[in-house]
């Protein structure tokens, strides 16, 4: 399998162009080929003049310090270093002293002014990409290739960092190459190449969001299209009367009988038993019928008459069953008789009921009002209540007769 198959791309000077793709397309795959981080197996990349497929790994690494700059997706910058410190990183790796005419002209761009002393923890995630644009920058590279400039940002911090890389190459000169997802980050680009599976399928001049949105859509069908064309290129050429030979063939015919035979018995095995159906619930006649069943072999073969339709079975200790036992039934087997309630709470758990207490209260009502006056003779059987008022005195109030019903 092959990551890029046939790449031809050539980008001018003071350029800005997009790469995009699907993901798996090959777009990082070239840029690390362009920026000399991987070497192709076959084929050549230039910078410039320079061929640098044929350069050591030392001879590349110098290449990159000095002639290239690097936007990274995750910033990369050292979190123990200030941004201004960040920014002169590569001229102090290679022991050069940084223009600080061109470094405050590119601080003020990215308007860092007041944050350079700041690590990147104190610094917002556009603030941070900002940074890396100017560290970009600040080497005067001949080329910078940014990847995913804009996929760790919102919005308008998207935007600011898109609009600075805009003006690196309209004001500065440089040459850019962006890979990106985003139609509307590409639309800063001055054009677009699309990768498929590889391949460069085209090459869009003066993008704009809304045409980079119908490019992408009609990306995937049209290299389809291409992929089945060639792959039907490849097989070889049908015959139609081996086909018909094929489909009349005995042997044929018997493997495929063989094959359905077995997909049928590996159906059959591995299917999921059926469940037997429920008897059906039993209705209140089919009960009747069973307990008077039951009853007729407890009692034996002088049992009860066949039931009608609303006939139930009498309950164990009516003297009814007692008669029609037979003679050798155990009398033990059967408990006695529930006693008849002599009290009027019995029936109610020790509640009156309301119907009682209705009688109750009727009966006093009809019963006439017997008043008794007490004499002198009972007064000690029964002593007036103390008087009201009367300071604890007892007796009769003045002028008032005590009576008791």
């Amino acid at each position: 399998m092959h990551a890029l198959r046939d790449v031809t791309l050539r980008f001018p000077s003071s350029e800005l162009a997009a790469v995009m793709g699907p993901s798996g397309s090959g777009k990082s795959t070239l840029m690390h080929c362009l920026a000399t981080l991987d070497l192709p197996t076959s084929g050549s990349v230039f910078l410039g003049g320079t061929e640098v497929t044929g350069l050591s790994h030392r001879q590349r690494a110098h290449l990159r310090r000095d002639r290239i700059g690097f936007v990274f997706q995750a910033f990369n910058l050292i979190p123990t270093l200030d941004a201004y410190e960040n920014i002169t990183l590569p001229q102090l790796l290679a022991g050069r002293s940084a223009d600080r005419g061109w470094l405050d002209r590119i601080v003020d761009q990215v308007g860092l002014g007041d944050r350079l002393h700041h690590r990147p923890a104190e610094l917002s995630g556009g603030q941070q990409q900002r940074v890396a644009v100017a560290r970009a920058l600040a080497g005067r590279p001949e080329i910078i290739f940014a990847d995913e400039p804009t996929g760790n940002l919102d919005t308008r911090a998207g935007h600011q960092v898109l609009g600075l890389l805009r003006a690196a190459v309209d004001s500065y000169g440089q040459t850019l190459v962006m890979v990106t997802h985003d139609p509307i980050a590409a639309a800063y680009a001055d054009r677009v190449v699309f990768l498929n599976d590889g391949q460069v399928v085209d090459d869009f001049y003066g993008p704009t969001a809304n045409g980079v949105l119908e490019r992408l859509k009609h990306l995937d069908g049209r290299v389809a299209g291409e992929r089945w064309r060639t792959e039907s290129a490849r097989l070889p050429a049908r015959d139609p009367e081996a086909d018909q030979a094929a489909v009349h063939c005995p042997e044929c015919l018997r493997r495929t009988s063989h094959r359905l035979g077995r997909l049928r018995s590996a159906w059959r095995d591995e299917a999921p038993p059926v469940p037997a159906p429920r008897p059906p619930p039993a209705d209140e006649a089919a009960q009747v019928q069973r307990r008077f069943r039951q009853e007729g072999a407890r009692l034996g073969p002088a049992g009860p008459p066949e039931p009608d339709g609303d006939w139930l079975p009498p309950l164990r200790g009516d003297p009814a069953e007692e008669r029609a036992a037979p003679a050798d039934l155990d009398d033990s087997t059967i408990p006695p008789p529930p006693k008849p309630a002599t009290h009027p709470r019995v029936d109610t758990g020790g509640r009156v009921t309301a119907e009682q207490l209705l009688e109750r209260i009727r009966a006093r009502a009809a019963a006439p009002a017997k008043p008794t006056s007490i004499s002198g003779e009972d007064e000690g059987a029964f002593p007036p209540p103390t008087g009201r008022g009367s300071g604890g005195s007892s007796g009769p109030a003045p002028g008032r007769e005590q009576r008791w019903s």
